[in-house]
Order: C-alpha cells, then sequence, then structure tokens
C-alpha cells in the first residue's frame, strides 16, 4: 500500500509540476532534489524507463529554469555568466536558484525578515540537497556528467558561502546569497550548514568514481568545512533539523564502513546529538496537534532520516558502541510510523497546511514512504 501511495504522490507531482510535459514547468530547488531520488527509487524498483526518464527530464529542467535567472528580471541567461554553449556545458557553476515566487531583494531594499522566506536566492542547504541528487544521478546511470556537475556545484557553494570573520579568523558561513552569488541576503548562519556541506562533499570526493582531472578538487572544501565542525554542537528539537542529521549520519557511515573514511568520531558525535535531539523532540506536543496546526515536510524530514538508521543498523554491527546508539535512536522508530500514518489520510491532506506546501509535502511523504531512492545503500 505504501509502495501505492508513494508512485501515486509521484505521479501527481510529475504532472503537476510539468516534469511528464502536460504542463508548464514549476520547479523549486529543495522539492526537486527529492523529487529527482525518488523517480531514481521507482526506476530501481520497477525497472521502468518512464521513471528514469522523469528524473533526467527533471534535472534538465532544474538546470534550464534554476540555473539561469528569473524570466521577469531585468538580467537574461546563466546566472554563472557563462556563454549558452558554455552553460550547457556547466549549468550548475553559478549555483541554482532557490525558485520561491518572488524576485530576490534589490540592493537598496530594506530587509524584511517575514518577506525573506517568499523571495529568490540561494539557499546553501538547497544546494547540498541537489548535490546529492546529482551524486544520486551519477550513481544510477554511470554517467560522470552528472558527478561533475555536482562538484562543480559544490565548490560553487562553498566559495560563495564562505568567509573569514576576521583577517586570519575563523571561517563563518552566510545563510542566503543573491541569485548571482555576488552579495548576502542573510548574513547569520545555518546551524547545520557546515555539517551538511562536509558529509555532502566527502560523498562526492570519496566516491571511486569521482576523478578531480575532470573537475574541482573538493579537498580545500572538506578541510575547511572541518575545521568550523570541529566544536559544533548540533542539537536541536526542530524534526526537519533532525532529519537531516540523521541523514548525515546514514550517509557518513556508508563512508565510514564501506569507504574506509577516518570519520568515526564525527559520526559518533552525530548520533548522540541525533539521539538528544529525538529525546527532546519525543517530549513536546507537536504530533498531536490537528493537520491545520502542523507543517507535513518539516515531520516528514525527521521520518525519512529514523528510515535511514533502519537503512544502515547492518552496517555497523561490528561496532557495539555505534550499534548500541542506533539501537537507541531506533526505539523512536514509532514517530515515523506515526508521521506517515497521519499525513497519508487523504482527510489530513486536504488542510490549508498541506495545500499550502503541496509539492514539497507531495513528494517528501512519497520519500518516507519508499526511501531506497534517496536513502541508497551501496552494493545494494
Amino acid at each position: 500500500m505504501t509502495d501505492d501511495l508513494s508512485r501515486t504522490l509521484m505521479a501527481d507531482f510529475a504532472d503537476s509540476t510539468g516534469v511528464s510535459g502536460k504542463t508548464n514547468p514549476r520547479r523549486y530547488l529543495w522539492t526537486d532534489a527529492f523529487a529527482v531520488c525518488n523517480f531514481l527509487g521507482l526506476y530501481r524498483k520497477t525497472g521502468s524507463d518512464l521513471y528514469l526518464g522523469f528524473a533526467r527530464e527533471l534535472v534538465d529542467q532544474v538546470h534550464h529554469i534554476l540555473g539561469r535567472h528569473r524570466e521577469n528580471g531585468a538580467t537574461r541567461g546563466w546566472i554563472s555568466g557563462l556563454s549558452d554553449e558554455e552553460g550547457e556545458r556547466h549549468p550548475t557553476c553559478g549555483g541554482l536558484r532557490i525558485g520561491k515566487t518572488l524576485n530576490e531583494r534589490g540592493p537598496d531594499e530594506p530587509a524584511d525578515a517575514q518577506l525573506e522566506w517568499d523571495r529568490d536566492g540561494q539557499y546553501f542547504h538547497y544546494l547540498t540537497k541537489w548535490v546529492h541528487a546529482l551524486y544520486r544521478m551519477g550513481q544510477e546511470t554511470g554517467d560522470c556528467r552528472y558527478l561533475r556537475w555536482a562538484a562543480e556545484l559544490a565548490a560553487t557553494a562553498h566559495k560563495a558561502f564562505t568567509y573569514e570573520s576576521s583577517p586570519g579568523g575563523p571561517k563563518q558561513m552566510v545563510w542566503k546569497m543573491s541569485i548571482d552569488l555576488s552579495r548576502p541576503l542573510v548574513s547569520s548562519m545555518g546551524h547545520h550548514d557546515p555539517l551538511d556541506g562536509l558529509i555532502t562533499c566527502l560523498e562526492l570526493q570519496t566516491d571511486e568514481a569521482f576523478e578531480t582531472d575532470d573537475g574541482p578538487d573538493l579537498a580545500p572544501a572538506i578541510i575547511e568545512l572541518s575545521e568550523m565542525c570541529e566544536q559544533a554542537r548540533w542539537a536541536t528539537e526542530d524534526p526537519l533539523g533532525i532529519g537531516g542529521l540523521l541523514d548525515d549520519a546514514a550517509r557518513l557511515a556508508q563512508m565510514v564502513f564501506n569507504r574506509g573514511v577516518e570519520r568515526h568520531r564525527l559520526l559518533r558525535r552525530l548520533l548522540v546529538d541525533a539521539e538528544l535531539s529525538l529525546k527532546l523532540f519525543a517530549r513536546s506536543s507537536l504530533l498531536s496537534r490537528s493537520a491545520e496546526h502542523r507543517l507535513a515536510f518539516r515531520e516528514l524530514g525527521l521520518s525519512i532520516g529514523i528510515h535511514g538508521m533502519t537503512r544502515i543498523r547492518g552496517l555497523v554491527e561490528l561496532d557495539h558502541e555505534l550499534a548500541a546508539v542506533i539501537d537507541r535512536l531506533l526505539q523512536h522508530r514509532s514517530l515515523a510510523e506515526q508521521i506517515e500514518t497521519f499525513w497519508s489520510r487523504p482527510a489530513h491532506r486536504l488542510s490549508n497546511t498541506w495545500r499550502d506546501h503541496l509539492d514539497i509535502n507531495t513528494v517528501m511523504l512519497a520519500t518516507s514512504l519508499a526511501p531506497e531512492g534517496y536513502v541508497q545503500l551501496e552494493g545494494w
């Protein structure tokens, strides 16, 4: 039943957002990153080329829409500034727009914290999600272009969002940048941005198919991001944030145990902070509220992260310390079931909060119900 609902949700998404060609494309980077992985999961599960075709088409649309300036903006062409021909070869070199409804805040416009949520620009944590989606495309298709585009995007994002707080001082990160990456729109640092960047760069750099002579070397970025993560603490009560921690831990565990990456200490810190976060969340009353007072995509981020722990449990079997932590994390597995059951009910998907965020809710529910496309275990 969950597989059927996941397929139905993704078919609806393909039709309503233009992936299938039945309507004009409507692209949003975070949502589309999960959607690419979902289509790859369906392709792997069914063997149907339809889903691989959807994944390829979605990547192409994202690059040609979000990799270029807005149609209603004053500037045209690739946001990287490359020529049309070069932009086709390197569509991610200038980053990718978020895909928000409103244009970005102008250089002389006063900041409005509430309005900024609806304005375009670039988010670092959206870019890392797209890097992962391109990485998964490379894994499934064997096409090295996807890995090159992923690496170019990772390098661009790190360079644009990272700065020295003082000459020779520690590096910091900007949370939101302008479309052309020329100026910060929100200068504060995202809680998990350095961690997301580190895991994403490690995932690419340590893949056996990654070739530095065909793209940027991510080693300098990994060093700087590692330094930013050295004293960081990541515990949070936000369900989407907790899901992100669990997702990072699942991907790092594969690198540690399947690739021999020496990041055991970081993995343990991640899991411990995720455990603390889940304990804090379990005390909240969020999941007892009505649909009108809940945000599905934030909760579904948590359930997706919990599924990641389920899938890597066998990897850490011989490491009794890490296995014990994951077993404690999996005591909260019922949270994922509770979230999925709630949002799988058609009546709850009629709420305003569901419809206001229809695309992202649809795709993330599909991911949670069938997570193998997003959390793909190597060798499976």
